[in-house]
């Protein structure tokens, strides 16, 4: 018999909701690699890295930019709170030339500026990923 549990989910930056929904299976950036989602996982919080969350939902795959954060996984429902997020198909050239621009100007001089720089440099790296796949 298959399986009819679904994942509920929300992205929320300080701004605004970005997206709410469903999901078979959801993919999150942690700090240190991803972690994949299925219903009934065990609780869990985690701090997020910086690229792509994956939802996937009657075989379609949604992407979303993500900038760290914090995420919880409780009672099949996923709560995702972000600095920034922005779904695939809504990051702009405008997006991509800020992000460039950050990552040019990051002087990497100090521990914490290194950092800073590597940081940026991934944004830029994530957004132009997702941007080529829309």
């Amino acid at each position: 018999m298959a399986n009819e549990k679904t994942l509920k989910f929300v992205v929320v930056t300080p701004e605004k909701q970005v997206v709410e929904g469903t999901a078979d299976s959801i993919v999150i950036p942690m700090h240190d690699g991803e972690l994949g989602i299925l219903p009934d996982r065990a609780p869990l919080m985690c701090e997020l890295g910086i690229g792509q969350m994956r939802y996937q939902k009657a075989g379609q795959t949604r992407r979303l930019y993500i900038d760290g954060g914090f995420a919880q996984v409780l009672g099949n429902n996923v709560t995702v709170l972000t600095e920034h997020a922005a779904p695939a198909e809504e990051i702009s050239d405008e997006m991509i030339a800020e992000a460039e621009r950050k990552a040019v100007d990051e002087k990497a001089i100090t521990q914490e500026a290194v950092e800073a720089r590597r940081r940026a440099q991934r944004r830029l790296g994530t957004l132009r990923d997702l941007r080529s796949r829309r």
